[in-house]
């Protein structure tokens, strides 16, 4: 009698029960229906794909579009028993031709393959004779030109529907809007494809947000409090990804840059010691991304401002992937906001899609500036309504304090108009305040109307005006004048005396700070053990790292963090006692059962 799908999931894989929508997404594939699944990172996409491909007649091919995703993907399956291998640029001519006739003789489970290979009529008509249990699209989003991440092989890939249209197929993202998830269906003519969409909530992910004043101190600052965590820190430039590495380093930090400028073998080098290493940052652009399948990172931090909030979600959603906590910080400033705005005018792109990218980047300012649940406004962008504020965002841990900012919007934006609306905020403070600068007597504005009506605020309250304004929509930065000021319609209103505007205050630094650091080690720390399984807990990661040495596999491959703390609290005698626990399937009881019953007999 063959094995049910959960019996299945703990023979392999080591769990008792499926998660969220799983067991419902399996039991649609095995029976041949084609799926398009929207699961948050961690939530347990692969498992979607996985374990149907076991379970159905032939060979799973999973289309990726990462070389680092389908080599860890292959890794931690054959850990698990699973007859996996990857067809890729980097495989020696050898090693392709040897899975491609393991392929033929149906010796294999799943296929992991880019689109650009699968593509070729070459690869296409060796598995036209064979059988095939599905085809998996991973990272789907890739198919929409509207997205972040676009590919056009994604395009092509409708040609599994032509050609193979009794073996279905699963597209799988974590990232998609409402248009995005519909572009997709079309483009990989899923019409009647069944949509399974998770929320997109990251319940384990403390979001974190500040404006920045000195950026690399706040960085420092924030990455005190996590000594020896593994990290990633994006950063907008490849010249800034490099200066940060070097400023960490020099303060003790074991940071590593990344980004697509640097050589292939050393941006290689350094994805490999993050992957395999423990307590390493990498300081990186978004060319680090989509192939990071580390699930133990315990912070994503940005120390400039993402393009959209769809990049935003996908770049944090790297961290915590194993469901500890962890936590997405972000320092921003209207600096940040005027190169993405250049970056945006000065695109080849057409204007409609330049109106996109200004809307993207219009809603994360509104998440930026946001005094409401971070977490609740971040899912609001993806269709989500999250009902309660989440008490795991620096907003709801502090609520921020908040003003009647109304005359002092109206003075900013009088001030805007007055001085022709060619010029940024440093001087439009510098006017406001009643500072006579040579710039600001060059141009005859200390016989402005405007001239000093905002003294009775400091330079710092009034930059958090004009941020806020910009995010509020009634101001807008003219690249073309080098970040100038302009009003928007939606100004008009305020300026005529209708309505009232409610403003964030900022907080001097020195109490950011002291606010900030009061919350902040929660969404980390350490998950409560007893001190005799601390002690085991330990024991059992020095195992797992000389494990992970002997066969050069990333640790957490051999086992996860959760299953190690089962373990350490389980305390097993025997393989039966240790095959209990979850995480710990047949392949692993018998490759590492024993090792793990010596070393906790150590302790005893």
């Amino acid at each position: 009698m063959p094995e049910t799908p959960l019996e299945l999931l703990k023979r392999v894989f080591g769990y008792d029960s499926f998660r969220g929508e799983q067991a419902a997404i399996i039991d649609h594939l095995v029976a041949g229906r084609d799926a398009l699944v929207l699961m948050p990172t961690g939530g347990g996409k692969s498992l979607c794909y996985q374990l149907p491909a076991l379970l159905r007649e032939g060979t799973g091919i999973v289309i990726s579009p990462l070389i680092a995703l389908m080599q860890d993907q292959v890794d931690a399956l054959r850990q698990l028993g699973v007859r996996a291998a990857r067809l890729d640029s980097s495989l020696e001519a050898r090693e392709a031709l040897d899975t491609e006739r393991a392929l033929a003789a149906g010796a294999l489970d799943l296929v992991y393959v880019s689109p650009e290979r699968f593509l070729t009529e070459r690869f296409m008509d060796r598995i036209d004779a064979l059988p095939i249990a599905l085809f998996a699209i991973d990272e789907a989003h890739c198919v929409s030109q509207w997205g972040h991440d676009f590919r056009p092989e994604y395009r092509q890939l409708d040609v599994l529907h032509q050609r193979w249209p009794r073996v279905p197929r699963i597209a799988l993202t974590a990232t998609a809007d409402a248009p995005t998830r519909a572009e997709i269906a079309e483009r990989l003519a899923l019409d009647e494809a069944r949509w399974f969409v998770s929320s997109f909530d990251r319940p384990n992910i403390r979001y974190r947000v500040e404006q920045k004043a000195n950026g690399k101190k706040q960085l420092l600052d924030f990455l005190a409090m996590r000594a020896g965590q593994s990290g990633i820190v994006y950063c907008l430039s490849r010249r800034k990804v490099e200066d940060t590495a070097e400023f960490l380093v020099g303060h003790g930090v074991s940071a590593l840059p990344y980004h697509a400028g640097m050589a292939t073998a050393a941006r290689a080098e350094n994805q490999r010691r993050f992957i395999r290493e423990e307590g390493i940052v990498m300081c990186a652009t978004i060319a680090f991304g989509m192939g990071i399948d580390k699930p133990d990172v315990r912070f994503v931090a940005h120390v400039d401002l993402p393009k959209s909030i769809e990049g935003y979600y996908q770049e944090t959603g790297r961290a915590g992937r194993d469901g500890d906590p962890a936590e997405a910080w972000m320092c921003w400033g209207m600096g940040d906001v005027a190169t993405l705005s250049q970056m945006i005018e000065a695109g080849e792109a057409d204007e409609s899609r330049k109106r996109l990218e200004r809307h993207k980047l219009n809603v994360l300012l509104g998440y930026a500036e946001t005094i409401r649940c971070r977490r609740q406004t971040l899912l609001a962008s993806f269709g989500e309504t999250y009902p309660d504020p989440c008490g795991n965002c620096d907003n709801c841990l502090e609520p921020p304090p908040t003003w009647d900012g109304t005359q002092a919007a109206r003075k900013a934006l009088s001030c805007v108009w007055r001085c022709g609306q060619r010029f940024g905020a440093g001087h439009l403070i510098d006017v406001l305040r009643g500072t006579r600068t040579e710039k600001v007597l060059q141009h005859g504005h200390d016989t402005l109307s405007t001239f000093g009506i905002g003294a009775e605020l400091e330079a710092i309250a009034w930059r958090g005006v004009f941020r806020q304004l910009v995010t509020a929509g009634l101001l807008d930065i003219d690249h073309t004048r080098f970040g100038a000021l302009r009003l928007t319609e939606a100004a008009r209103p305020l300026l005529r005396g209708e309505g009232h505007l409610t403003l964030r205050r900022d907080a001097p630094a020195a109490r950011r700070r002291g606010r900030s650091e009061r919350g902040r080690g929660a969404a980390t720390e350490e998950i409560a053990l007893s001190d005799a399984a601390r002690l085991r807990f330990e024991a059992l990661r020095e195992l797992r790292t000389a494990l992970a040495r002997e066969q050069n596999l990333p640790a957490y491959m051999i086992f996860g963090n959760a299953t190690l703390r089962g373990i350490a609290e389980a305390d097993p005698n025997e393989l039966d006692e240790l095959a209990t626990v979850s995480g710990v399937g047949v392949a692993k009881l018998e490759r590492y059962g024993e090792s793990v019953l010596e070393t906790l007999a150590l302790l005893r």
